[in-house]
Parts: structure tokens; C-alpha cells; sequence
């Protein structure tokens, strides 16, 4: 899945990860100020690297632009990986990405200040 992150630098910056959902652990991602087919052919080349693939992988995305595109998908062909969508407009499809991105953002990129007496 992709995020958005906003940075006072370089303004909106996207941050795309692949989650291993067995495990639960992040075994790829990529930040970068370009929301474009290569942040994720980047992080999926990341994630490849950190898994040994077997026969019965898949990779889960939703439906973006990036993930339809003619790119990725062929190299998705090549690396022998099955490609599912999520539903149109369904977050819930995605839930355990969607709830990293929410956790990573409430306490690691805007976290709320805290006030001393």
C-alpha cells in the first residue's frame, strides 16, 4: 500500500510498503517525493530481496494507478507472483496496511507534542 506524508521540506512525500501478513513484519518500502510506477516496482524489487519466493505467492494491492500499471505487472509475471486487488472504494480489504500506515503516522511522523509543567 502507499501513504501520503506531508514534510515541511519537500511537501507531500508518498511511502509505500509491503507487509509479509503471515508475520506481520514490513519486508519492503520506499519514500519518496513521486507518487510513480517506480517507488513501487523499487519496493517490490526491496521485498523480493528480505523473501524467498515460492510458488504460492501473492501480493495484495488496491487498485491505484501504480499497481494496474503495464510495469508492474509484468514484473510481477516474471518474478511468477499473483497479483489480487482489493474492491473499489473497500479500505477494509487492506485493513492490516491501512492500520500500519495509521500507527506509523500517530507515533512516528505526527506525533502530538508533549507539554511540560
Amino acid at each position: 500500500d502507499m501513504t501520503y506524508i506531508q514534510t515541511k521540506r519537500n511537501g507531500w512525500c508518498y511511502l509505500s510498503t509491503i507487509m509479509d501478513l503471515h508475520s506481520r513484519r514490513i519486508i519492503g518500502y520506499s519514500f519518496s517525493k513521486k507518487m510513480a510506477t517506480d517507488l513501487v516496482l523499487k519496493i517490490l524489487e526491496s521485498a523480493v530481496k528480505n523473501r524467498t519466493i515460492t510458488g504460492d505467492l501473492i501480493i495484495y494491492t488496491d487498485l491505484g494507478s501504480q499497481y494496474t500499471s503495464d510495469d508492474y505487472n509484468q514484473h510481477l509475471t516474471e518474478l511468477h507472483i499473483r497479483h489480487s486487488y482489493s474492491r473499489k472504494g473497500y479500505p477494509y480489504d487492506n485493513a492490516p496496511m491501512e492500520s500500519f500506515h495509521a500507527s506509523l503516522k500517530k507515533e512516528c511522523v505526527y506525533p502530538v507534542p508533549v507539554f511540560e509543567d
